[in-house]
Parts: structure tokens; C-alpha cells; sequence
């Protein structure tokens, strides 16, 4: 049975010149990068051009750049990195609708009494500006906030919510795991202090992230040991992982326009061919400042695990939300903060596409989703005899 993988918000497929890439370090390039012989120098040679890789990426300086196990490290890093350097300051600002490895750790920190603030949202996904403005106080040690949200793909004003932050003299950490590779980033003209990202995200490997930290920006480091990454982050570097998440990085960086018209409008063909045969839908996130490959659709009075199971036995991957919180009955986070009704959030779909996918794909995606979910409704005790709405227009 052929795949066809719509989950690459979750996970994407290593690029085939990204495994050719890594391969040599897996095998006969085994060396130490910290070593003092040639042997392993290629080795610490290929970590430091993967840091130029990642820094052409984001257009930072290659100093900037420190390697990582990947987005959840990189996000407690920065969050406790710069709590650690600003120990006087107890009060965090962030959304609620980050991804977990931000929220469980400040509802951690919030039981160490730290004080924390979270920013709600409107039923697009976006945040009021007003109110960040307001919720920062000279307490304030970080506001964590993410570029683009992972279960919709809403885009925050991430310059505009700089440019607050930067007037207060706060430090601003941005979770970029889903907008890197996928929409154009400058350091060198964003007020952004640190930045997350993760190679599995932009068709790297599991297992390899990074951080961007603006130079002179405080920010001890989250793991003590030797002397790698100049003292950031201790620990044999990983080295075949790095020159993939390198790899990856610079193949992002060839393929942003592509991402932002081909991907885009396979996306935009999906979501017009559901909303035209399929009543009773909404569309969560914002309709414009959204990721070019994610649509998330709820279907109403249905459950989005039944659509899942059957969507499976043809091949087709897709989810119900954050990876990192698949298993939970409870409806996503994200759209309870975003006040989407339970009848809907309970039957939404999260489709993310990649520059690997077809527009046959999407096709043959739409024709199994619309049969999939008329036979749910057909046995629904909810849905049977329901008189819907016109196709594509808000639930009541």
C-alpha cells in the first residue's frame, strides 16, 4: 500500500543528500570532533560547517549558533538559561497555545515559584498585542512565544511582538521549530534574542537541534560539562546529526520559494476541495497569516481519531494535533484557547504537507476524506439527522 505521509508538522523524511550527507560520519568518519589529530579535525571540520550552514539559514553569525538534542532542549535552554542568568527576575510571559515543551516547563517553574503569565488568543489563533504589552512588568526575566503554532499554523507578528519586548528591555525567546525552512527568517533585522529549531522539522534528522543566541545576550548554559560549543553546551558533539541538520538547512534555504507557492498551493487545493464537498467544516487558524503547508480542519459532531483510524487503513497519515500530546482524550489546548467548540475541536484534522507531496496526493486525499467522513455521520447518534450549515462556514 502506498503512503501518503500529510504529518510532516510532526516529523518529516530525511532529504536523500541529507542521509548522503551523514553517512560518512556514521561510518569511516568516526572521530572525535575535539580531538587534536587530523583524524578527528574532519570531524570537528564538518560540525563547524554545518554552523554556517544553520547561521546562512537564519542569517546570523556562525557564533550565534549552538548545537542541540533538539526543539524541547533548545525551548528549556533558553527559557532556563536566561532565568538562570537573571536570577532577581521571577516572572515569565508566554501564550497558551505554545507547544508543551514550553508549557509543562513553566507550569514546572510556576511550582518553584516563579509567576507566569499566559497570553490567550482569539478564535484565529492570534494574540493581542495590548495585552503582551501590559502583562510585561520589570519582573519579567523572558517571553516565550513561538513564530508559528505547530497545530494550525497561525503566524504570530513575531517583529511587531520583538519590538514590544525589545521597548521593555526583556529578553525574547521564539520557539521557530515549525517556520524555519518554511517562511524567510533574518536575525540580523529581527529583534529576536534566541530561537529554537529542530532538524527532524525541515527534512533533517531525530535527535539534532539548535539555538540561536544573539551575541552579548545573557544565557547560561542548560548542560554543564566540557568544552564543547565553546562552553554552551557540554558534551560530545553529534556529529553525522549535525551534518545532516547542515544539510538540511542549506536545502531549506534553496527551497523556501517552493514552500511558499508549490507546497502552498497543493494545501490550498486540499482545503478547497473539503470545503466544497464537505458541510459543516471550519477552518482552524488564521485564514491568511498561516504556514504554507498546514491545514487544520474540524469536522463537525465527528471524532477526528475515527477519521485517523480510517484515513490509515488507505495509507494516509495525517493527526489530530501536537504529536507531543497525541494519547489524551481532552481536546488540543490550542483550540480550547482558541474557543473552538467541543464539537468541533473533537473532530479536527491537522494535515502538513511537504515539498515531497503531489497534487495527486491531494486528490486522492480529499475523495477519502469526504467518503470517510459521510459514513461517521451516517452512525453518528450526533450527526444522522443534523441539518448543517453550508459547506465551509462556522459552527454555531
Amino acid at each position: 500500500m502506498e503512503i501518503i505521509y500529510l504529518d510532516n508538522n510532526a516529523t518529516t523524511r530525511i532529504a536523500p543528500e541529507v542521509f548522503e550527507a551523514m553517512t560518512p560520519y556514521l561510518t569511516n568518519l568516526y572521530g572525535n570532533p575535539s580531538s587534536m589529530y587530523s583524524f578527528g579535525g574532519r570531524a570537528g571540520k564538518a560540525v563547524s560547517e554545518a554552523r554556517s550552514q544553520v547561521a546562512g539559514l537564519l542569517n546570523a553569525k556562525e557564533t550565534e549558533i549552538v548545537f542541540t538534542s533538539g526543539g524541547t532542549e533548545s525551548d528549556n535552554a533558553a527559557i532556563l538559561g536566561v532565568l538562570d542568568a537573571n536570577p532577581k527576575k521571577t516572572h515569565i510571559v508566554t501564550t497558551r497555545v505554545e507547544h508543551p515543551a514550553v508549557i509543562s516547563l513553566t507550569k514546572r517553574l510556576e511550582k518553584r515559584g516563579y509567576s507566569v503569565t499566559y497570553i490567550g488568543v482569539d478564535h484565529q489563533g492570534m494574540i493581542d498585542l495590548d495585552e503582551l504589552r501590559e502583562s510585561i512588568t520589570e519582573k519579567t526575566a523572558v517571553v516565550s512565544i513561538m513564530y508559528a503554532n505547530n497545530e494550525t499554523g497561525t503566524i504570530f507578528p513575531v517583529e511587531k511582538i520583538g519590538a514590544i519586548v525589545k521597548e521593555s528591555g526583556t529578553t525574547f525567546h521564539c520557539d521557530a521549530v515549525q517556520a524555519v525552512g518554511k517562511i524567510p527568517l533574518d536575525m540580523e533585522r529581527s529583534h529576536i534574542d534566541i530561537l529554537s529549531l529542530s532538524g527532524h522539522k525541515l527534512h533533517g534528522p531525530k535527535g539534532v537541534g539548535a539555538l540561536y543566541i544573539r551575541r552579548g545576550v545573557r544565557c547560561r548554559p542548560f548542560v554543564v560539562g566540557g568544552h564543547q560549543e565553546k562552553g554552551r553546551r557540554g558534551g560530545t558533539e553529534n556529529v553525522a546529526s549535525i551534518v545532516g541538520l547542515g544539510a538540511a538547512a542549506g536545502l531549506a534555504g534553496q527551497n523556501i520559494e517552493l514552500e511558499n507557492s508549490t507546497v502552498r498551493a497543493m494545501r490550498d487545493k486540499l482545503q478547497e476541495l473539503l470545503f466544497k464537498d464537505v458541510p459543516y467544516t471550519l477552518l482552524n487558524g488564521h485564514p491568511e497569516h498561516r504556514l504554507p503547508n498546514t491545514l487544520n480542519i474540524s469536522f463537525g459532531y465527528i471524532e477526528g481519531e475515527a477519521i485517523l483510524l480510517l484515513l490509515d487503513e488507505h495509507g494516509i497519515c495525517a493527526s489530530s494535533g501536537s504529536a507531543c500530546t497525541s494519547g489524551s482524550l481532552e481536546p488540543s489546548h490550542v483550540l480550547r484557547a482558541m474557543g473552538i467548540p467541543y464539537t468541533a475541536a473533537h473532530g479536527s484534522i491537522r494535515f502538513s504537507l511537504s515539498r515531497y507531496n503531489t497534487e495527486d496526493e491531494m486528490t486522492t486525499t480529499a475523495d477519502l476524506v469526504i467518503q470517510v467522513v459521510k459514513r461517521l455521520r451516517e452512525i453518528s447518534p450526533f450527526g444522522k439527522d443534523k441539518e448543517f450549515t453550508a459547506p465551509g462556514t462556522a459552527m454555531e
